[in-house]
């Protein structure tokens, strides 16, 4: 099994900031990307940000320049630093895996966690 915890989420003024984390006890963290999703009330869950093993990240248009995401490998943990918030990115975010690994002949890009909710308001 591979468990993911997101936490960092709140409820954050427009222009605000917030710092997201993603922690996991596999040790397959440090041989996968890493990827933050984010879902919307009534929406699909689509992928926001991805940094690679060797730390090139790439990025959706509406949060370039906004979010920065990285990675700590001793810490087995990943980041989405989010600032200048606006209503728009009011979503439920989640981090994932992605290799060409398996874990109990499962994709590792399979699992995900419980995500952590971001709401963006006034």
């Amino acid at each position: 099994q591979v468990q993911l915890v997101e936490s960092g989420g709140g409820l954050v003024q427009p222009g605000g900031s917030l710092r997201l984390s993603c922690t996991t006890t596999n040790t397959l963290f440090r041989v996968s990307a890493v990827r933050w999703f984010r879902q919307a009330p009534g929406k699909q869950r689509d992928i926001v940000a991805t940094i690679t093993r060797s730390g090139d990240t790439n990025y959706i248009d509406s949060v370039k320049g906004r979010f920065t995401i990285s990675r700590d490998d001793g810490k087995i943990t990943a980041y989405l630093q989010m600032n200048n918030l606006n209503p728009e990115d009011t979503a439920v975010y989640y981090c994932n895996l992605d290799s060409a690994v398996r874990v109990g002949g499962t994709k590792i890009s399979d699992f995900w966690g419980q995500g952590t909710q971001v709401t963006v308001s006034s």
